[in-house]
């Protein structure tokens, strides 16, 4: 078919071996790519109660039908696998140019399980595959993997996945990195470590074939006038995530492990502040929107340090948590993260999370070794992060996420781990937007922002309607739109800022898919809500095979108990009872269980999963 290379790659690291397999229609026509693809082959491939970290896990690797081609902002890929971190499904994404690189060596899917019996990195290239020799790469951090490996392999073009120290250490919260763009939430790189596998190295020269090429051109054509005309399209290009700004004015930036709202100096890291320390923007393949930045600190205590980014939640997450707002910090360790593998969002958060543990007497300087985590003082944040990436001191317990740290650590710490299913909070107090909290409560990897983020509460958007941001009623049925949004979108695989800003419709995405592949229904924007609706319920239960359901969907009682003390959200606490029930209404989920109905179940094509 065209739009996609019809192939899957499977890889098995414990007997060596490869095999190859086409897609199959029913596949392609009900899940699209992407994300469908990638919940639907790890239902279907991993049993109930799967170790996530045993030989029989795996990890699915999916670039998108839209992957490699000149529509704009589709160079993701996703990462699938079972979490160490929450024991969930799991998805990952990151942008860059990998995805486009897998279309290129005619892939659509890398299917990877078994254990290597040593350090091994595959190498793809052309319908070519190979296990190579990766323990000279292991202990390296992850800029030295992508060099020592297109050394070796003589091409300075490879795309490089890999982990670092984090993911070989077991830290739960381990990302996989391709040119410092990171699929970090929710320890994938974590399982690729435990698989002994460093790295895979893609290159590929295929052609992508398209279904109807002067349609395709024409509805690219409108993408990028959609895109223009976009009043975001100016600003996101000029400095992307790179603010702190705008959640400190809603009185949402989480300060002091969420106690708070609002950062004091919060001024000296907004986006002005950033945008002086630019080297050089950067992009992902065919994306013209180049929101990425390398940015340089030329004086100070972090004089030299540089990194691509810091993005928003990087910038929250080695600031609010500390309570300092600290430039230079944000920039080297967000690079330090990049390097040894971590996930910036779960370390920042974890670090937080010590800080208050610390400020209340739970644990000490014996704990600590002797650094002082008061809020106010950043400097053992550099330290905790190489702690934590190789499990030394504090940072042995703190590496395995904030809700197993608290079970180990004891003595009521669990009612300061700020986190959902296990997934560490982002950059956002829900008592300050509430659909958007109510999107963190319920999505189905934990509290990810990206799985319906609400640009409607955050940024004033107006589509589907104006909000009030503190307001109960409807805040269901705007989750769900924008969830199912996300999902549908995400098959492309779309970066999910660009539908965030109202910069693509989804007839215009129906247009680019259908012309792509050749399938009529694709551009039946009707037909797209389905399929997204769809990929979110399957992401469901296989949840609910796993045994999760409403008692998993909450929060810590600080954000449903503690007011919000002081700044433009103040008196507010997340009002989680009547809106979750509204939103297992508008579902059509069980409200007693949180478990979609048959009826639900057999209207979205998924009968197949009841009673598994």
């Amino acid at each position: 078919m065209a739009g996609y290379q019809n192939r899957i790659l499977r890889v098995d690291l414990t007997e060596r071996t490869f095999s190859e397999e086409s897609l199959s229609k029913d596949l392609t026509h009900d899940f699209i790519g992407g994300r469908g693809f990638g919940v639907k082959l790890l239902y279907d491939e991993l049993k109930p109660g799967v170790d996530p970290l045993g030989e029989e896990s795996e990890l699915i690797f999916v670039s998108g039908p839209l992957a490699g081609t000149n529509a704009q902002s589709f160079g993701r890929y996703k990462v699938f696998f079972k979490s160490p971190l929450t024991g969930s499904y799991f998805k990952s994404s990151s942008g860059g140019y990998l995805a486009s690189e897998m279309k290129f060596a005619g892939l659509d899917v890398i299917i990877v399980k078994g254990i290597a019996d040593k350090p091994v990195f595959l190498w793809v290239h052309d319908g070519q595959y190979e296990l190579r020799d990766a323990t000279y790469l292991w202990g390296l951090d992850c800029d030295d993997t992508h060099t020592l490996i297109r050394e070796e392999l003589s091409d300075p073009h490879i795309r490089v996945a890999c982990i670092g120290p984090a993911g070989e250490r077991g830290v739960k919260y381990a990302g996989i990195f391709s040119d410092r763009r990171a699929c970090g939430r929710g320890g994938g790189g974590t399982v690729m470590g435990s698989k002994n596998l460093k790295a895979i190295a893609i290159r590929g020269n295929q052609r992508i074939e398209l279904a109807d090429r002067e349609a395709f051109a024409a509805a690219v054509k409108e993408q990028i006038k959609e895109c223009q005309n976009s009043p975001e399209f100016a600003n996101f290009s000029k400095s992307g995530t790179q603010m702190g700004e705008f959640t400190n004015i809603l009185g949402m930036f989480p300060t002091k492990n969420f106690q708070e709202g609002v950062l004091p100096n919060w001024e000296q890291i907004e986006r002005t502040e950033y945008d002086k320390l630019r080297v050089r923007k950067t992009r992902c393949y065919s994306c013209m929107l180049h929101c990425g930045s390398i940015t340089k600190m030329g004086i100070g205590n972090y004089a030299g340090a540089w990194s691509e980014g810091p993005e928003y939640e990087t910038i929250w997450a080695f600031t609010g948590p500390v309570a300092l707002a600290d430039i230079g910090l944000t920039i080297a360790a967000d690079k330090l993260c990049d390097d040894l593998g971590l996930d910036t969002i779960s370390t920042g958060n974890t670090i937080g999370f010590a800080y208050e543990l610390y400020e209340r007497g739970l644990i000490t300087k014996k704990d600590t070794g002797g650094l002082e985590l008061t809020y106010g003082n950043n400097k053992p944040v550099m330290q905790l992060i190489r702690q934590i990436a190789y499990r030394q001191g504090l940072g042995d317990i703190l590496a395995e996420g904030t809700r197993e740290a608290a079970r180990r650590i004891g003595h009521g710490a669990e009612q300061y781990a700020i986190q959902v299913k296990g997934l560490e909070m982002p950059a956002y107090d829900p008592r300050g937007a509430k659909s958007h909290g109510l999107n963190l409560m319920t999505s189905n990897i934990g509290a990810d922002h990206n799985t319906g983020y609400a640009p409607q509460e955050i940024f004033g958007a107006p589509v589907p309607r104006e909000v009030d941001r503190f307001a109960v009623e409807g805040k269901g049925e705007l989750t769900k739109w924008n969830q199912d949004l996300t999902a549908l979108f995400e098959t492309g695989i779309l970066c999910s800022f660009v539908p965030s800003m109202g910069m693509l419709s989804e007839e215009v995405y129906g247009r680019l898919l259908s012309a792509a592949t050749g399938v009529a229904d694709f551009s039946d924007p009707a037909y797209l809500w389905q399929v997204g609706e769809r990929i979110f319920n399957l992401e469901r239960m296989f949840n609910v095979r796993e045994g999760f359901g409403i008692k998993d969907d909450v929060f810590p009682k600080r954000l449903t108990g503690e007011p919000m003390p002081a700044g433009p959200s103040a008196g507010q606490v997340f009002e989680a009872e009547p809106m979750l029930i509204d939103y297992y209404q508008v579902r059509g989920w069980d409200v007693k269980t949180g478990i979609p109905t048959k009826a639900k179940l057999d209207e979205l094509g998924l009968g197949f999963t009841i009673g598994k």
